[in-house]
């Protein structure tokens, strides 16, 4: 069913809390129903509006937003110990996770508890713990408003990268993602590379597949900040990816600097949430917003706040990791 609202708050639409308004906003729950808006009339101005999680508005939406309802989860087929599943593009990320964990398949386990839709995970190939989406995507359905046709583009033509993709450059705005398929195993694979989930796994008896969705979802929780009390999109700064002289001098000044490899020997990764720490802004706070003073990588609301005021504290923080480290860190979240 097709619900149409006009002049809508959005405070409650986005994980940050802001007051936003959007001209119009239209949930939809089938294929049909989407082909059905387009064909009738295409707006001048639209965007796909999932869980909210990963978006900051600063200023309202004169424009159409998209909100994709289908919750459906389907076993396609089942080959050895490979399992192809589809998930629509409605669906909640952890539910996908946890009922995968359920039918006892293995592969998204370290993605628990993150926020936001399965429509959303291949656009910011959402990653955690040694994961990403793009491990376990097989493919992407989607729908193309100028040909009102439903493709489907398979993973290894997705431009998958750290935290991008090509629905977020090519393809942004010009499609509009229904549904993903997955390709999963009935054989463990665990992936403890990260040394607090190795021990946290560890303490609860082994690497079971319940263990480590137990584990990632512990940490987290211990972490990160909950939306629903302290309004926040995950993390807002991506690791900034370096060349390895420059991490060599800053591993030299700061031997307790955390780094991880990447696929190109010449280049490493940093954590972001180390350097604002180190910068000592973690728990820094300016009026209503604030660094998460349990994760350097969080910016908070803590009541009250503008989109406005998060961004001015973002650049500032960009601004000084630049300054005391050389390093440039971008954000992940999409700014409107």
């Amino acid at each position: 069913m097709i619900h149409e609202f006009h002049n809508l708050s959005l405070r409650t639409r986005n994980s940050f809390g802001v007051e936003q308004r959007a001209a119009r906003l239209i949930e939809f729950d089938t294929e049909e129903e989407l082909r059905t808006l387009f064909a009738e009339s295409v707006p001048d101005r639209w965007m796909v509006l999932a869980g909210g999680n990963n978006i900051l508005f600063t200023q309202d939406y004169d424009g159409t937003l998209l909100v994709p309802r289908g919750e459906a989860i389907r076993l396609l087929d089942e080959e050895g110990d490979r399992v192809r599943i589809e998930a629509e593009a409605g669906v909640e990320w952890d539910d996908l996770v946890a009922w995968c964990a359920e039918q006892g398949l293995w592969g998204m386990e370290n993605l628990s508890l993150i926020p936001g839709k399965v429509g959303a995970a291949p656009v910011q190939n959402i990653g955690a713990y040694g994961c990403e989406a793009k491990d376990v995507i097989e493919s992407v359905r989607m729908f193309c408003p100028a040909t009102q046709n439903f493709l489907v583009l398979a993973a290894e033509h997705c431009s998958f990268g750290y935290r991008e993709s090509v629905f977020k450059h090519e393809l942004r705005g010009r499609v509009v993602i229904t549904s993903v398929t997955f390709r999963l195993s009935r054989t463990p694979r665990p992936n403890l590379g990260y040394g607090d989930l190795a021990r946290e796994v560890e303490a609860r008896g082994g690497a079971s597949l319940d263990n480590i969705r137990a584990a990632v979802c512990a940490i987290r929780r211990s972490k990160l900040p909950d939306p629903a009390v302290l309004g926040n999109a995950g993390s807002f700064f991506k690791n900034p990816v370096v060349d390895r002289t420059t991490a060599d001098r800053l591993r030299t000044r700061y031997p307790d600097m955390p780094t991880y490899p990447t696929a190109d020997p010449e280049r490493v990764k940093l954590a972001a949430g180390w350097l604002i720490d180190r910068a000592g802004l973690k728990g820094h706070r300016e009026g209503h917003v604030g660094v998460h003073d349990r994760q350097a990588l969080v910016l908070v609301n803590h009541g009250g706040a503008t989109g406005g005021e998060v961004i001015a504290l973002a650049r500032k923080i960009q601004h000084t990791i630049n300054e005391r480290f050389g390093v440039a860190i971008d954000t992940e979240v999409n700014i409107l």
